[in-house]
């Protein structure tokens, strides 16, 4: 069994373990899907792999000002 801390920023480092039975690189997403059960499956997301995020084709709305605008909401 693996762990990682998480940050105060939300942040952690996937395990070199992980990273390479994923064949996971620089650049690569990462998709979460969470099982009934509570668990959490993480997999390499494929390139024309659709996303859950529904503001994902806003991207006209995802400068740094935006963020920092938007992040006590």
């Amino acid at each position: 069994m693996m762990s990682s801390k998480l940050t105060s920023k939300a942040q952690t480092t996937v395990p070199q373990a992980v990273r390479a039975a994923l064949r996971l690189k620089e650049g690569d997403a990462i998709l979460y899907t969470i099982e009934p059960d509570g668990r959490v499956v993480i997999s390499r997301a494929l390139a024309d792999q659709p996303s859950d995020d529904p503001f994902a084709t806003f991207s006209e709305w995802d400068s740094e000002a935006d963020r920092k605008a938007y992040a006590d909401l």
